[in-house]
């Protein structure tokens, strides 16, 4: 989980994108495919993207009349490092959905049978269980995060039921991109109910996440380019222009605090801390979270947990276990008064304290 520092992301795609991906139902809590902290982007190749219809299909198209709850769990879990939007090239860190989709179903994939071997990969990741061979390669085996076995079916009855989005380049890369001739993917079904107007709870999520995707993008192809040690700096020299100018994008103030803060500028406030601590309570007790919005002075403002997994470990674990001598040092010398260490995975690093207006007001 970082608190400081990275890149620049380009503004408009993104706030569309994110916008559109948020507002779904309000069962929240799930990170689909890695998580991250935190995660975006700065490349300017980031393609826009929409749902593909099956040219044998086309007639038969159904519309549903109610979100999906997978959905939202997918969008704002898995497109963290999982998108759609992604370029095919460059700044990508993970394959997007479709890609998993087309791997694992065809014309004798029953629902049982892909919900089944989502969850059996998911439960405990590792290169034997893999399927997408190439992402692998590419990207590494994802790491393990503390799954719920409800929330994976929700995910996998949407991608098997639903047409789900994809970039537009992936049908070229999937038909010509490889050396041995594919079968077409499957990417028919359901057309997902359309988005009706966004709520100050979506609204504010829509920033937290979309701040999440842009420093979380950039972490991780940092870590995967560099090493952790390299993180570090990136971290600790980006990781605040790059919140504030998403806070600009949004007109927003966007803050991301800790009752454990490595930089003391990130330090909350009596009122965050309570939050954090309400958070740290739900997830304990192994509830939902959802987001608090509170009116204050003519203003939303909005708290959402940030969360530990096994890649925020590698600054944010134990010293010596997870932490390593060599970033420990490193750590220790940017930060002289760090307190963020000791977690585990699925724990409560923090949290996002957003302040905005409403549109309406504005």
């Amino acid at each position: 989980m970082i608190f400081e520092g990275d890149i620049h992301l380009g503004a408009k795609i993104l706030t569309e994108l994110i916008a559109t991906e948020i507002k779904m139902n309000r069962s929240l809590t799930f990170l689909f495919l890695i998580l991250i902290v935190v995660t975006g982007c700065n490349n300017r190749n980031s393609e826009a993207y929409n749902p593909v219809i099956n040219e044998k299909t086309e007639e038969k198209k159904e519309i549903a009349t109610k979100i999906h709850s997978g959905k939202k769990l997918m969008e704002t879990q898995c497109y963290i490092c999982h998108s759609p939007s992604a370029a095919e090239k460059e700044g990508r860190i993970g394959p997007p959905m479709i890609a998993i989709k087309a791997h694992y179903i065809d014309d004798e994939t029953t629902k049982e049978v892909f919900t089944d071997a989502m969850w059996n990969f998911l439960k405990n990741p590792s290169k034997d269980r893999a399927k997408l061979r190439g992402a692998v390669r590419r990207f590494g085996v994802m790491p393990y995060q503390p799954f719920k076995k409800e929330e994976i079916v929700q995910i996998a009855e949407y991608i098997y039921d639903y047409q789900i989005d994809e970039p537009s380049w992936f049908k070229e890369h999937w038909e010509n991109g490889h050396k041995k001739k594919r079968k077409p993917y499957k990417n028919n079904g359901k057309i997902a109910a359309g988005v009706s107007d966004m709520t100050v709870k979506d609204v504010g999520l829509s920033y937290a996440l979309g701040t999440k995707k842009v420093l979380g993008k950039n972490l991780m192809g940092t870590i995967q380019a560099k090493g952790t040690l390299e993180a570090l700096t990136f971290c600790n020299e980006k990781a605040y222009p790059l919140t504030d100018s998403m806070a600009t994008q949004f007109n927003a103030t966007i803050k991301r605090v800790s009752d454990k803060p490595r930089n003391p500028n990130n330090k909350a406030n009596i009122e965050e801390l309570e939050k954090i601590e309400y958070f740290k309570e739900l997830i304990a007790n192994d509830k939902k979270t959802e987001p608090v919005v509170e009116k204050k002075n003519g203003y939303n403002q909005f708290y959402y947990p940030i969360t530990t997994n096994t890649m925020c470990l590698q600054c944010h674990g134990e010293p010596n276990e997870q932490i390593t001598s060599e970033v420990l040092a490193t750590i220790n010398s940017l930060y002289p008064n760090d307190l963020a260490k000791g977690y585990k995975i699925n724990q409560v690093r923090g949290i996002w304290s957003i302040t905005f207006k409403d549109a309406k007001n504005e």
